[in-house]
């Protein structure tokens, strides 16, 4: 239930990633969507090695933590492929 609950988590964060941080992206709403996927897996990975938190399904803390991680790796996208 892991990898299926971040993949979710990040449909959902990779949206909400973008709204919180909105301008032009290269790839649009698919890219980020799919960076959302990997900045869940990314921040549920980050969240249980620093914070210690434990994802054990849909609850607040996993979501906070996917959003956050979608954020954070949406920056890093913006300034790698940033012209």
């Amino acid at each position: 239930m892991g990898i299926l609950t971040w993949i979710i988590f990040g449909l959902i964060a990779g949206a909400i990633a973008k709204a919180l941080h909105p301008g032009k992206d290269p790839g649009g709403w698919v890219i980020t969507i799919i960076i959302g996927i990997l900045g869940a897996m990314l921040g549920g990975w980050l969240g249980s090695m620093i914070f210690g938190v434990d994802v054990t399904g849909f609850n607040f803390s996993s979501f906070l933590v996917a959003i956050g991680g979608s954020v954070l790796l949406l920056a890093i996208y913006r300034m790698v492929t940033k012209k």
